[in-house]
């Protein structure tokens, strides 16, 4: 599982039929240690109702498909959660409800 922030959305008229009323977005890994985005964006399905800018919750490979929405379904990376809060070393490092541009209001 990895924690990733959605970046945007991509839309595809043309696709296999299973990917059909799939909603697919883009995501990017977050550094737990700098909670800093990283590495090359994903296309992840989305199977919780995610929005671009929430930090979520990623699988990848064959756990991507273990999901009833993406069951049978050619998936290798599927957002399974929206995450609320994160606390790391007894610090909350992220919170949906207080996190502005600049990081955590306090």
């Amino acid at each position: 599982m990895q924690i990733a922030r959605v970046i945007g959305t991509v839309v595809s008229t043309n696709k296999s039929e299973k990917l059909n009323g799939l909603k697919l977005l883009l995501t990017r890994n977050i550094d737990l240690d700098s909670f800093q985005e990283k590495g090359a964006p994903n296309v992840s399905i989305d199977a919780v109702g995610a929005g671009e800018g929430e930090v979520v919750m990623t699988v990848s490979g064959s756990s991507s498909r273990q999901t009833a929405l993406t069951e049978n379904k050619p998936a290798d990376n599927t957002i399974i959660a929206i995450i609320d809060y994160i606390d790391m070393n007894q610090k909350r490092i992220f919170d949906k409800h207080r996190e502005t541009p600049e990081g955590l209001k306090p």
